[in-house]
């Protein structure tokens, strides 16, 4: 028998809008699903827009299974001043005429942080230090550093470049760059836009950001909080979700009655988690092969709710 829980369920990829937090998201989810039920998976900043993926009643299990190891964004960065955040919203620390910097010397400071590269993360990032979140710290004056952590930075596009400023008139030159990038999971765009900046011996920061895409969701699988409160739908059942984003191998209905009571199926010598799918559809596991069993990580359909 079908469960209500299952029927609900989901992935609902939501276009964030500028000044709520992730968290905001996740409980107006609750609000209109009507349902403590709702997860989050990679925070984004109240500054950025953009694809945010919230997991509704037994999707929010997915959450730590999705591969979400790559990610893109356009963004714009600001040539010309650092701020205590690398972004808009911080207090301004240096300011510095950028309208010297030729084309040529951005593209090889853009080249330079391109690929596999060593990055420190913004000291206002959810990164521990001692226990505590360092944005927590910095609020509290704390003085400390963050290591460098290796991230990979596939793509550092150039789409357009600004220059504004009149020197003449006392105004210091800055330099808008919108970009687009794609990179690993952990990878700050702001601290790119910091370390450009720094680069360049002009300071820089983040003026925009916008998530296009995290794995294979991206902004045409999301719709703004006001359109899912109209419609009340996910964006993706769970079915959708995890065919979507694992490796599939199709199964007998026997087969899906063993691995739904928690027992095993015999290995095909696929690699990695993939899903097993029944012959109406559903999908019924998330499975892992080990030796002679393919045992699941998460059963998504278990014998009491089918």
């Amino acid at each position: 028998m079908a469960d209500a829980t299952i029927e609900k369920a989901g992935l609902l990829i939501v276009d964030k809008q500028a000044g709520i937090t992730s968290h905001d998201v996740v409980s107006r989810c609750r609000k209109i699903f009507d349902t403590r039920r709702v997860g989050h998976a990679g925070t984004l900043d109240p500054m950025a827009t953009g694809v945010l993926v919230v997991g509704i009643e037994r999707a929010t299990k997915l959450l730590g299974l999705l591969s979400l190891t790559t990610k893109s964004y356009a963004a714009t960065i600001r040539l010309g001043a650092s701020t205590t955040t690398d972004d808009r919203e911080g207090e301004i620390l240096t300011t510095a005429d950028a309208s010297g910097v030729t084309d040529d010397e951005i593209a090889s400071g853009v080249a330079d942080l391109t690929g596999d590269i060593q990055q420190v993360p913004a000291k206002v990032s959810a990164i521990k230090v001692d226990g505590r979140r360092a944005h927590a710290l910095v609020r509290t004056g704390a003085d400390f550093d963050l290591e460098a952590r290796p991230v990979t930075v596939s793509r550092f596009d150039m789409l357009a470049t600004r220059r504004d400023g009149d020197t003449d008139n006392g105004t210091p030159g800055v330099v808008d760059l919108d970009v687009a990038v794609d990179c690993s999971s952990g990878t700050y765009i702001r601290s790119l836009a910091r370390d450009l900046g720094a680069a360049l011996g002009v300071g820089g920061h983040l003026t925009a950001l916008r998530r296009t895409a995290v794995g294979p969701f991206t902004l045409e699988h999301a719709r703004t909080l006001d359109e899912v409160r109209e419609d009340g739908r996910v964006s993706l059942d769970i079915d959708e979700a995890v065919k979507l984003s694992f490796p599939r191998r199709d199964i007998s209905d026997d087969e899906a009655e063993s691995i739904s009571q928690g027992r095993w199926l015999e290995p095909i010598g696929m690699k990695g988690v993939y899903v097993v799918v029944d012959p109406h559809e559903q999908a019924i596991a998330l499975i892992q092969e080990k030796g002679k069993r393919a045992s699941s990580v998460m059963v998504v359909r278990p014998a009491t709710l089918r």
